[in-house]
């Protein structure tokens, strides 16, 4: 890995199914993210995606690339357009700093409307044939 390099697209199909079930794992009762009708009555076309949903897909991302011996150390994302479902949204990632065992990665996230989330990802890369 070096900086400038670029991780492969990930494409998440968002589902009615995700953006619940992602809200209820994280207790995250907002009727927003479940009841469209309410969603609707509060200015939004349908329900959307929580940044906590969001979080853990850019932490799948990184490690999904990275391999399940990746750790990550430090997510800061911000929030855009919102994921609504029948949206896809596509992840792509560049490595922006290389200190030893860690990385930076700068993570967007777009939709049809445009960026879902953007930020960076510090993370510490497995040492081959180490125990890290």
């Amino acid at each position: 890995m070096n900086v400038g390099d670029t991780l492969p697209p990930l494409e998440i199909p968002i589902t009615r199914t995700l953006i619940v079930a992602g809200a209820v794992a994280s207790r995250d009762y907002q009727d927003v993210h479940h009841d469209a009708e309410l969603a609707r009555e509060k200015g939004s076309p349908d329900i959307f995606m929580n940044i906590l949903t969001t979080n853990g897909l850019v932490g799948r991302y990184i490690t999904d690339h990275l391999g399940p011996r990746a750790v990550l150390r430090r997510v800061a994302i911000r929030l855009g357009a919102p994921n609504h479902p029948g949206d896809t949204m596509t992840l792509i990632g560049t490595v922006t700093a290389l200190t030893g065992d860690t990385a930076e990665i700068r993570v967007v996230g777009a939709n049809g409307i445009g960026h879902h989330v953007t930020g960076t990802v510090t993370v510490t890369l497995p040492v081959p044939g180490g125990t890290a």
